[in-house]
């Protein structure tokens, strides 16, 4: 054989093995999980943009000012982090044609990349953004695999996402009756997307290489993405199973994510315990924000499955 040959066969051989190795495609129950799965009885819960509620003296917290109506926040700091720090923040509004549009989903993914930065000290090149047209079915599919292919023992991995949820019949090897699942930014004008089941997103995260793992869903239908529950993890949904969410222009955001993060963490109106031992510096918990907002919103029952052992302080 030519030398020439040889050596462009050679060159082939090193760029081939020098790629990266992508994190082998999850399937279970004979089930290709990384492709969109079959369902039936689909319905998009469309999340509902209203004026602002009223609130008849909502819990404004702070250290000494009051209690909310769960009990998620123990007041006992859990394990600290040891690793680095992980997240996939998702927020579409922008939905294909007029009908299915959002106001402010895009606006909270920004408010929590920027908090995740500014108060928990996550670094930017370890978040992976995506909004509007770039929150596809592949594109978040290929996010959660990039970031299993790099996660570590020890690391903290944040998913979170704001846009319309659905509820459906779909085949995504779990045994529930109805399903539900995020809707992507994949769809058609007449209103049909693709989607990311539970029982599918369950299977994303199967054998991660960490368990400590936060997920938080701002849309409607949320309260039953408990399939992701497990030890180490939270799951925080902003509605309950067949309660639609809230948007509003008085908050600027989902209603979930303006008490959770703008005013539990961000102004620290959540930050009941004193974790730090330092009064003026807000250490705001998972359990505390996910408390704050349980008490403050309206129309809307957040729920909270916690497997982390007392309370995460990202």
């Amino acid at each position: 054989m030519p030398m020439k040959k040889l050596s462009a066969i050679f060159i082939v051989l090193v760029v081939l093995l020098s790629l990266p190795i992508a994190s082998p495609v999850p399937q279970r129950h004979g089930i290709d999980y990384s492709k969109p799965l079959y369902a039936e009885d689909v319905k998009i819960g469309h999340k509902i943009t209203v004026d602002y509620i009223p609130k008849a003296g909502g819990f404004r917290g702070g250290r000494g000012g009051g209690t909310s109506t769960t009990t998620a926040a123990t007041g006992i700091l859990g394990e600290p982090v040891e690793g680095e720090k992980y997240a996939i923040v998702i927020g579409i509004a922008d939905y294909p044609g007029t009908s299915s549009d959002l106001q402010y989903t895009d606006d909270d993914a920004l408010l929590v990349y920027n908090t995740l930065i500014n108060v928990y000290g996550f670094k930017p090149e370890n978040i992976i953004l995506l909004l509007n047209m770039d929150a596809s079915f592949y594109n978040i599919y290929n996010a959660v695999m990039e970031l299993k292919s790099k996660v570590q023992p020890g690391d903290e991995v944040v998913f979170y996402f704001s846009g319309h949820g659905s509820t459906g019949r779909a085949e995504d090897g779990d045994n529930e009756i109805i399903d539900e699942a995020i809707v992507t930014h994949d769809g058609n004008p007449d209103g049909s997307f693709l989607l990311i089941w539970d029982g599918q997103l369950r299977a994303w995260f199967e054998d991660f290489p960490t368990d400590r793992i936060i997920f938080i869903f701002d849309s409607c239908y949320s309260g039953g993405m408990t399939d992701l529950a497990a030890d180490g993890r939270i799951v925080i949904m902003a509605s309950g199973e067949r309660e639609f969410s809230l948007e509003s222009a008085e908050w600027g955001h989902g209603q979930f994510t303006y008490y959770f993060f703008l005013e539990g963490i961000n102004e620290g109106y959540a930050d009941l315990y004193d974790h730090d031992g330092d009064p003026a510096t807000p250490d705001v918990t998972v359990e505390e924000a996910f408390d704050y907002a349980f008490a403050n919103c309206e129309r809307q029952t957040p729920v909270i499955a916690d497997g982390f052992t007392n309370d995460l302080l990202p």
